[in-house]
């Protein structure tokens, strides 16, 4: 169900290049080809390895406790989804609570209190950057809100294709993750320390999650909700009912967690509303979908960012036809079954014509309310002052950062729901964690070594695969001299340097991923440079746990 591991290969798309960095250090006396087996790195080679790793982390990247994505090597720059500031953290995954879930999990494996304190300081920075809502921003300025009003100006006013970042809200978010991840971290940290803060920290947090829910059950993307805004000419998005990125799933995943460890069964009632309201939205025929985002009053599907249009979208139709099966092995209830092959075969009927099934890309994102004509997202323009989004019918240099396609298999979701259709629902839903007596099952040990979901409480055995001694000894040896693995940063931004002109400026941008130098969003560097990564730092902390484990 989550959506946090899934965000974090997205958005670290080059972990691949970070697993194989460390390979620098080898030479060809490593070669299995040439040479004998390489021998296992042993337990104490590991455990030097990991604290050596995780003291730079603590050290030198960690402001307060918390932390961003990535790191120049002397630290003058630093990047979340943005450029950051030196005294912001990120909430967003993989960022500060993504962290202290790595260090718990690395508590978990070893057993040394040292990553347990490093998780209680990143606790902290949560608990001191948590707003009174109870619930997280995208970011925390540890030098206090006038700073994070700075940077909204300029920095966030001056990404372009990061609209989310262009208004300062001064609310929470659900976008992304961030809020559900900060709240599992939190959740898991307090069933270990049963500290009163943490636990003070953790109602707020679930309080938020419940005070933001619809009393229909949907979820807006923001809360508390805002009385006016809107950017770019178009009304706030922010307080409809919000699928994109799976906001209800992880909030519903929250929730079932805190249901069973916790045992507060005044959560069963918005688990259920959260998961009916898939049905409530979904549409009539002929168009059996669900867009990113739908209307609170006639749950209609509706437009939020200037290039998410007013549309039916494919990619969010198969995730919530995959979260209805899941409601099924969770509750039993035929109803989340009843109308999923109508979305199925909407599916297959809407695919787009073999002449643009490349690369494996099977559907268009977005189709057109009342007729299914796809809608191909384009822009003019050479940053956000002068520039624009608007769709088309032409499927030519559409932009990059956004895909106009997407690849669903319809046929594995179509067996799925097969498979369950055939399955009795007292019989699928035996040992449910919604149904099962709260204090059944405990949290998975391990949160972030793969991704995790409710269905892992009811699992014995989470043994994980184990790298090949050739992989950790590359690892270990990769670890640099100052104690972080070299990675190369292949996302990276303009600095900025005021807001851009009104008029075009030379260059053409329509398929780039970023404007011209006044756009301060995120782009892919041809020169990538050296840095370092929070996602690496976790992903090969992972890779290390798991050979602990062994």
């Amino acid at each position: 169900m989550s959506i946090a591991a899934f965000k974090r290969a997205l958005i670290c798309a080059c972990l691949p290049l970070m697993l194989a960095l460390p390979g620098h250090a080898q030479s060809a006396t490593s070669s299995p080809a040439t040479q004998e087996a390489v021998k296992a790195p042993s337990r104490a080679e590991i455990l030097a390895t990991m604290k050596r790793a995780a003291t730079l982390m603590i050290d030198e990247a960690a402001v307060n406790g918390g932390y961003v994505w990535q790191y120049l090597p002397d630290f003058s720059r630093r990047w979340g989804e943005l450029e950051a500031n030196k005294t912001m953290i990120w909430v967003q995954p993989p960022g500060t609570p993504t962290m202290g879930h790595l260090f718990l999990d690395a508590w978990h494996a070893t057993g040394d209190g040292w990553y347990l304190d490093a998780a209680m300081k990143t606790a902290d920075a949560l608990i001191k950057g948590q707003l009174e809502s109870g619930g997280w921003n995208y970011v925390i300025d540890t030098a206090g809100e006038d700073s994070l009003k700075r940077w909204y100006e300029t920095y966030g006013k001056n990404a372009w294709r990061m609209e989310e970042f262009h208004h300062y809200y001064g609310n929470g978010t659900f976008d992304d993750a961030g809020t559900a991840e900060a709240t599992q971290f939190l959740l898991r940290l307090y069933l270990e320390k049963k500290d009163k803060g943490i636990k003070k920290a953790l109602d707020k947090a679930l309080g938020f999650i419940l005070n933001a829910q619809y009393p229909n059950g949907g979820w807006p993307q923001r809360f508390p909700l805002v009385k006016d805004g809107g950017l770019h000419g178009k009304p706030d998005y922010t307080g409809y009912i919000t699928f994109n990125d799976d906001v209800s799933g992880e909030n519903l995943e929250v929730l079932i967690f805190a249901y069973q460890v916790l045992g507060d069964r005044k959560l069963i009632d918005p688990i259920r509303r959260g998961m009916d309201i898939f049905i409530a939205t979904q549409q009539p025929q002929p168009q059996p979908a669900w867009g990113l985002q739908h209307r609170t009053t006639d749950l209609k599907p509706t437009g939020a960012r200037t290039y998410e249009p007013e549309a039916f979208a494919t990619h969010t139709t198969a995730n919530n036809i995959k979260q209805l099966l899941n409601f099924y092995r969770l509750t039993g209830d035929a109803k989340y079954l009843a109308r999923v092959p109508e979305a199925l075969d909407w599916l297959d009927k809407v695919q787009s014509p073999p002449s643009l099934r490349t690369q494996g890309r099977t559907h268009p994102t977005f189709l057109a309310i009342g007729t299914d004509k796809p809608l191909y997202l384009h822009r003019r323009g050479s940053n956000v002052v002068n520039g624009e989004y608007y769709t088309s019918d032409s499927p030519n240099e559409v932009i990059a950062h956004y895909g106009s396609f997407r690849t669903i298999d319809t046929a594995a979701l179509r067996a799925e729901y097969q498979k369950l259709a055939a399955t009795k629902g007292e019989e699928i839903s035996k040992g449910s964690p919604m149904l099962a007596k709260p204090g059944t099952y405990k949290l998975p040990r391990y949160f972030t070594l793969r991704d995790v979901d409710v269905f892992d409480m009811m699992k014995t055995d989470n043994a994980e695969k184990v790298a090949g001694a050739d992989k950790l000894a590359d690892l270990i040896r990769g670890l640099n001299p100052r104690g972080y693995w070299p990675v190369k940063l292949t996302a990276v931004s303009n600095p900025y340097i005021g807001d851009g002109p009104a008029t075009p400026t030379g260059g053409e941008y329509r398929a780039t991923r970023v404007g011209d130098l006044y756009d301060t969003s995120p782009y892919n560097a041809d020169y990538p440079v050296e840095g370092i990564s929070t996602a690496a730092f976790v992903k090969n902390m992972g890779e290390l746990i798991k050979a602990l484990g062994q």
